[in-house]
């Protein structure tokens, strides 16, 4: 009887000593590439001199969020939460204090890693120099600023769950998969959202809008989807930000200085090998044949203002000034980031695969609406292009506040 019992005693304090065991190098190690992997540093960076520690915000459609400080800080940070609390954040959206995180913070998607992949990002937060930093208040609109409500949400949007493996691919294929919608959680901006913020069901990666621009759809739509890229293309346009087809946009640009440049080879080909698999979901729209009359003038205007780049027959210098026949982004249903860069200008993210710039100028000030909804219009049906055309009230509402 005793010795049972010391048996039992034994063991316990042994498991007990199991689950006080600091991190391997190892673990440590694959928390940070799953910290990049999932661009946690361009949502909880405010202040480039104070990485992790939050208060950056975030627009919703439901008002402003800023993030929260993910360094070791014990008072403002995460630095005396306990593995526990870390993992119910994850996996399950629910703060220490038993409060609803919303899906600003996307938890739908880390719930799909692993205890172990969740254990190893928390062993290397730890690891980050702790700043004391307290976050702005929310800015929500009632009755979305009382946390209660996340409650009906989760009721009725999320099913948590980690990712199980498909038999039936290949261990690339799955390690793609489990990036992609788990960890690197690329549908909280390329997914369409319904009226509450939650993804369409049935409409995985067909492109959705994002603080006034629009990220493209990543299945095999033909035109405005990745069925013309290949697998290297689309590995090549993570790993630089560019490549012979397109160049990264805006909000684009920052996941990939961030978070895809540094990733390792090996994630990035398995990530291309899961996009390039998808197949085509909803059909792209019947596009009607713009009024010629706004046709010859678009033309006119590009020959007049962006010729000089992107040559007469569009063709550009890729990876300098992207080709515009057959650019998917160009030929999205929404024409908001097309908008953005005609009236805002761009500039081509730098990378060390990629580290020679160039630039676009600004429309905004030297266009009218009206012009700018020609020229948008020329190059998104030119050249084989077919895109809805686009009108100044579009381009009126694109424009940004002075």
């Amino acid at each position: 009887m005793w010795a049972i019992l010391a048996g039992v005693l034994l063991c316990a304090a042994f498991s007990a000593g199991e689950g006080r065991a600091e991190p391997s190098a190892e673990d440590i190690a694959r928390g940070k590439a799953l910290t990049v992997a999932g661009d946690c540093a361009s949502c909880h960076t405010a202040d480039l001199l104070k990485p992790f520690a939050g208060g950056k915000r975030i627009d919703t459609p439901f008002g402003g969020i800023y993030s929260p400080n993910l360094t070791p800080d014990r008072d403002t940070g995460i630095g005396a939460w306990s593995d526990d609390h870390f993992y119910r954040a994850l996996r399950y959206g629910v703060a220490p204090d038993g409060s609803r995180y919303y899906p600003a913070f996307p938890y739908p998607n880390f719930s799909k890693l692993t205890r172990q992949d969740i254990l190893a990002i928390r062993a290397y937060l730890a690891t980050l120099t702790p700043v004391r930093n307290t976050p702005p208040p929310l800015e929500l609109r009632w009755p979305f600023n009382y946390r209660i409500v996340m409650r009906g949400w989760n009721w009725l949007f999320f099913k948590p769950g980690i990712l199980m493996p498909d038999q039936q691919k290949s261990a690339e294929w799955n390690r793609g998969r489990y990036l992609v919608e788990g960890a690197g959680h690329c549908g909280a901006c390329h997914t369409p959202k319904n009226i509450f913020g939650a993804d369409r069901r049935g409409q995985p990666f067909g492109g959705g809008r994002v603080q006034g621009m629009f990220a493209p759809r990543l299945d095999a739509a033909a035109r405005s989807g990745l069925k013309s890229w290949s697998v290297d293309d689309i590995a090549e346009y993570l790993q630089s930000g560019r490549n012979g087809r397109s160049h990264a946009g805006e909000l684009m640009s920052e996941v990939v200085v961030n978070s895809t440049s540094k990733m390792s080879d090996a994630d990035i080909r398995a990530i291309a090998v899961y996009l390039k698999d998808l197949p085509a979901g909803a059909p792209e729209p019947a596009v009607a044949a713009p009024p010629p009359v706004q046709m010859s003038e678009g033309e006119k205007l590009y020959r007049g203002a962006c010729i000089a780049c992107h040559e007469a027959d569009g063709s550009g210098a890729p990876r300098i000034y992207p080709p515009l026949p057959g650019n998917a982004n160009l030929q999205s249903a929404d024409p908001s980031s097309t908008l953005r860069v005609i009236l805002d200008g761009a500039q081509t993210v730098t990378t060390p695969r990629a580290p020679n710039s160039g630039s676009m100028p600004g429309y905004a000030g030297k266009m009218s609406d009206q012009q700018i909804a020609d020229v948008t219009t020329f190059i998104r049906n030119a050249w084989g292009n077919a895109a809805p055309a686009v009108s100044a009230a579009e381009v009126a509402k694109a424009r940004r506040p002075k």
